[in-house]
């Protein structure tokens, strides 16, 4: 129950302190993981060894002034919207606001002389702030994690209650009540463009969520076709997909061919044409021709439904540049409180400051502040750069990778199948004990047990050259490094692999493969491999980038070294194992940040030993799990583009945390000292987060070569 992962759907919350606060009450009870989304209502945590209950949580979130929606299957009823609140406020804020503008012009508008009618006509604004931002303060004074809105309730019951006091005793220098209102609109109105801004930040999953198929076409034993609903379809079912239709889950091709876009998914362009055996991906479209699909993988286990869980998880993580501005703000608003009350002491009993201006001087500091600003900087960015990766067919998993990955300065590449194509060619297979057709059942059985791009050409190539000999193996094993090895019932041992099954095939520098029985060699295999067409481009980036491309391989040295030259790689590590390639890996990371690119079930330990993992689309399962990174298209030219974006991230979050920072450090001060009315210093507020969020935003659109 340790790992217990809990979902929650918390309404109340209504801008990002909102959030913050929620967070760190949850953190503080000993919750891992935690995430908090104020405008998706989404709460997420990790029970870890925290010894609270989830009727606890409840109770906690209750007290804040939130409240958790129970599953009933039906959205709750949302009639008391942010948008109604904003506007009856905005109705009475209007007269009382331009009654104030008019005197300050010397043209008042003498039928709203009247202080009652000010009082009546302010009342509504201000019961719908005391409610509004009064309820969520106070609740998180209790919860000991104050909110902005203590501030914006201090601040404007201040401005209401002086006010009130001028009513009652007839005192024209008294009478603030369109400062109250104001504030409560004003702020309200950027609550408002904030969760509208908000949500352009996070369309990302709402797009990838949108490409799931509701239909799918059954084909039955008897041949008819049944329409089911995706939920419905099981592992192993046929389904029927015919041109112009989306594929509904991820499967192999039966029967049939077809042209497919996956654009969708992995960002390429131009379609991919596919035969029976061929995978296909769930969501992709078929441009031309029909096919029939039996069904691999469903539900959750969808590429789709990994890559729209992983942009969500993606868009939950913190990277290092914001524990400062989660510090930061943590302790803001009780410092602004501070600041506050030391404006109105200072300005009253120190410069003799008639009570009424330093009192506006005091709620000017309050309302002014922004803690808000900070606490959006970085989640606002990373959610639309994680966004902008999976629409160019790259999944990250966390938003610290992005800031890591944009500091790398080695990268370290596999040969096979990452720098080239991996689409290997027999080139001659030389029989040293005849008996080629069993030679060649032996080599097919062998390398189908085999997840490396090798075997898996080999086996492709073998499989034309059968001639009816088929050959049952038991205890089949592949070992890292070495080759796959295996047994038959008569008790003969086989190998296939590198030139280390055999000592006298060592100086066989010609030879790739060798296959062995009871070991006596019986066959060496020439294989041929081409480098991918943009691999170049890919190495050239990263040197100008300052970035130092490395060749790591398992493959012979001459090989090795043959590829690095075409390629301009000067650092070269040959005929390395897999725990040779962790330990080169392992140096290399503790000297600078390293990225690992490769893919096979070889690469899986070096990938998690990376600071950064990247892996290829066509990789292994167990080499996607163990990356950070993974180019779905398996083309080198995005990982250009996911340094590019990552990079461009990151330019956005300091930007954005300069302008959160540098906004409260000149604002407050010139609050303090009396240049801004509180009417002005909420307008201020206000857009300080739009301001940020729209930073955020222009990274969705901007051009990034």
């Amino acid at each position: 129950m340790a790992d217990k992962i809990v979902e929650l759907t918390v309404d109340g919350m209504t801008c990002n302190n909102c959030a913050a606060s929620l967070n760190r009450f949850l953190e503080r009870k000993g919750l891992e993981d935690v995430y908090v989304n104020f405008q998706t209502r989404e709460v997420r945590y990790r029970q870890g060894a925290a010894g609270i209950t989830l009727d606890e949580v409840k109770k906690g979130i209750h007290k804040l002034g939130y409240s958790v929606v129970e599953d009933t299957g039906e959205a709750p009823a949302q009639w008391w919207t942010l948008e109604r609140k904003l506007m009856i406020s905005a109705v009475f804020t209007l007269p009382l606001l331009l009654h104030h503008l008019a005197m300050m012009v010397g043209l008042p508008l003498h039928w709203l002389d009247n202080y009652w009618l000010q009082l009546l006509i302010c009342l509504p604004p201000f019961a719908i702030g005391f409610l509004h931002f009064g309820r969520s303060g106070l609740s998180s004074l209790k919860g000991g994690v104050p909110n902005m809105d203590v501030l914006i309730f201090v601040g404007s019951t201040a401005a209401f209650i002086y006010s009130l006091i001028g009513v009652l005793l007839q005192e024209a220098d008294y009478i603030f009540f369109e400062t109250s209102a104001t504030i409560i609109t004003l702020v309200l109105m950027g609550n408002w463009l904030e969760k509208r801004a908000v949500h352009q930040t996070t369309t990302a999953i709402g797009e990838l969520a949108r490409l799931q198929v509701e239909k799918a076409w059954k084909v039955t034993p008897s041949g008819t076709l049944v329409s089911l609903n995706r939920d419905e379809v099981q592992l192993g079912d046929i389904l029927q997909v015919n041109e112009g239709d989306k594929v509904p889950l991820d499967g192999v091709i039966v029967e049939g061919a077809a042209s497919i876009d996956e654009s969708m998914l992995t960002g390429e362009s131009l379609p991919v044409e596919k035969k029976a055996g061929s995978r296909v991906i769930g969501a992709s479209v078929i441009v031309s021709g029909n096919l029939r699909m039996k069904v691999t993988a469903a539900g959750r286990d969808t590429v789709l439904s990994q890559m729209i869980e992983l942009v969500k998880t993606a868009q939950q993580d913190k990277p290092a540049i914001q524990r400062l501005a989660d510090k930061i703000s943590a302790i803001f608003v009780p410092v602004v409180l501070g600041i506050s009350l030391f404006t109105l002491l200072i300005a009253y009993f120190g410069f003799g400051l008639p009570f009424q201006q330093a009192l506006m001087n005091a709620i000017a500091v309050l309302v002014i502040s922004c803690p808000c600003a900070m606490g959006l900087a970085t989640p606002t960015a990373v959610m639309v750069g994680v966004g902008r990766l999976a629409k160019n067919g790259i999944l990250v998993k966390g938003g610290q990778t992005l800031e890591t990955f944009s500091n790398i300065r080695n990268a370290v590449f596999d040969k096979t199948g990452t720098l080239t194509t991996g689409q290997f060619a027999v080139k001659n297979i030389i029989y040293h004990q005849g008996q080629e057709a069993r030679t060649n059942a032996l080599i097919y059985r062998l390398e189908q047990h085999s997840s490396h791009p090798i075997a898996r050409s080999l086996a492709k190539a073998m499989e034309t050259r059968l001639n009816g000999v088929n050959i049952v193996l038991e205890q089949v094993e592949e070992r890292r490094g070495l080759g796959v090895f295996a047994s038959d019932a008569e008790g003969n041992q086989f190998g296939i692999g590198s030139r280390r099954l055999l000592d006298q095939a060592a100086e066989n520098e010609e030879g790739h493969l060798f296959l062995t029985e009871n070991g006596r060699l019986l066959a060496t295999i020439e294989i041929v491999d081409e480098l991918k067409p943009e691999a170049r481009g890919a190495i050239d980036f990263l040197r100008q980038k300052g970035i130092t491309p490395i060749l790591l391989s398992g493959d012979r040295r001459a090989k090795t070294e043959e590829v690095a030259a075409l390629l301009g790689i000067s650092q070269v590590y040959a005929e390395q194992l897999p725990e040779q390639k962790l330990a080169v890996v392992d140096r290399l990371a503790k000297d600078a940040p390293t990225a690992m690119i490769g893919d096979g079930i070889n690469d899986a330990p070096a990938l998690a030993k990376a600071t950064i993992g990247v892996s290829l689309s066509n990789a292994s399962q167990v080499a996607i799990q163990s990356a950070q990174i993974v180019l779905l298209n398996g083309k080198l030219d995005y990982l250009k583009r996911a340094l590019s974006i990552s990079e461009h991230t990151v330019l956005t979050i300091r930007q954005n945390l300069f302008w959160a920072f540098a906004y409260n450090i000149v604002a407050i001060p010139v609050a303090a000292m009396g240049f801004l009315n509180p009417m002005w210093g909420a307008l201020f507020m206000a857009f300080s987060d739009v301001i940020v969020i729209g930073n955020s935003i222009r990274l969705k659109y901007k051009k990034i070569s």
